[in-house]
């Protein structure tokens, strides 16, 4: 059953994703702000499918040489993008909601991605292996929660602030992508079933997505 449910999930998710990106680009007539989301969408697919097809692949049994090492760089990568896609989420917020002067918080996104990213560096991480250091895996995600928290305060406040019919619900969006990461990147070493708690979390990132396509179709 896994090498079916788990690979069609994740291949319906990377179509979904990148399908919805690549309409938000064709529909943005060069307004940046769209631009910037499609990008973000686009970064978050690349990134997932970096750590998703070696994951089918290991669940279809597809003999690779050092299968851990795949799974390892993959998992790697999407915790970089991930990173990324919530500087680009930001920057869409920042022209969306006509934001300039708040060069506090600009400071505080960018201090908080650069240290998340240079902590996925440190190979003290040892991502190739079977049974990466679990504390390792905490210490890189206290600046990216920190990010996401900041990011759930400024998508409540700003999208109620304006109205923003479309965007409302992105801050519920985001807060429960986080949470369900943080339950999958604590417990699962423990309890290997919360492992299936990335899949909310993914669907949150297509709901995110899905508020970009509606807003972008009602503005064309």
């Amino acid at each position: 059953m896994k090498e079916i449910m788990e690979p069609t999930f994740e291949i319906v998710y990377l179509l979904c994703g990148l399908f919805l990106s690549v309409y938000i680009l064709l529909k943005s007539r060069k307004r940046i702000s769209y631009i910037i989301f499609g990008v973000m969408g686009l970064t978050l697919v690349l990134g997932d499918a970096a750590h998703l097809v070696p994951r089918m692949l290991d669940a279809w049994n597809v003999p690779v040489t050092d299968i851990y090492a795949f799974l390892g760089i993959g998992k790697a990568v999407t915790s970089i993008t991930m990173t990324i896609f919530y500087v680009f989420l930001y920057w869409f917020y920042k022209l969306q909601y006509n934001k300039r002067n708040i060069i506090y918080i600009d400071i505080a996104v960018y201090v908080l991605a650069i240290a998340r990213i240079v902590l996925c560096l440190l190979p003290q991480n040892e991502w190739t292996v079977k049974d990466s250091p679990y504390f390792w895996g905490l210490y890189r995600n206290i600046p990216f929660i920190i990010l996401g928290l900041l990011m759930v305060t400024l998508s409540y406040r700003w999208t109620k602030q304006y109205d923003d019919i479309y965007f409302k619900y992105s801050w519920i969006a985001i807060a429960l992508s986080f949470i369900f990461y943080i339950l999958t990147v604590t417990v699962t070493k423990f309890i290997p079933q919360f492992g299936m708690f990335m899949i909310p979390k993914t669907i949150c990132y297509i709901w995110l997505l899905i508020m970009g396509f509606r807003s972008v179709r009602k503005k064309e």
